[in-house]
């Protein structure tokens, strides 16, 4: 199996187990949901778009975050590689200790930051795309039940 399938399939590994976890919550957000919709909207289908509205973003900032501490997870083995690489490489470049615990702490801020930035950019991009998807799915539902 190839590196580029290894990080894939353990991202779904980690986003399935995440996900199997968080169903009781993810659960109860729609039971909260169909609860504000029990009594059907009698006039007009547009009454329960605030309901949808909170419960879409809800859903969308669980997967958010869900998506974040999956890539978390495989981000860290990268990190560390990444890390290791570059003070083994100073290493035989010839630098002193003390310059190379300096330059290891440089590091270690500089791919930290790196990687959350990146992580906090791809969590709002999925929370935001499963808040507009689940908004529209359950408008979708909740018009074809007043039918």
């Amino acid at each position: 199996m190839s590196k580029r399938r290894t990080w894939v399939a353990l991202f779904v590994l980690v986003y399935g187990i995440l996900l199997y976890s968080s169903s009781n919550l993810l659960q109860s957000i729609l039971n909260w949901y169909n609860t504000t919709l029990s009594p059907p909207p009698s006039s007009s289908p547009a009454k329960g778009w605030p309901a949808a509205v909170y419960a879409s973003v809800m859903l969308g900032a669980v997967f958010g975050v869900m998506s974040m501490v999956a890539a978390f997870a495989v981000a860290v083995p990268a990190m560390l590689m990444t890390w290791i690489t570059i003070l083994v490489l100073l290493t035989f470049c010839g630098t002193r200790r003390r310059d190379l615990v300096v330059e290891g702490k440089k590091l270690t801020a500089e791919i930290s930051g790196v990687v959350i930035k990146i992580l906090i950019k791809e969590g709002n991009f999925v929370a935001a795309f499963c808040a507009v998807l689940g908004y529209f799915m359950l408008v979708k539902k909740s018009s074809n039940e007043a039918d």
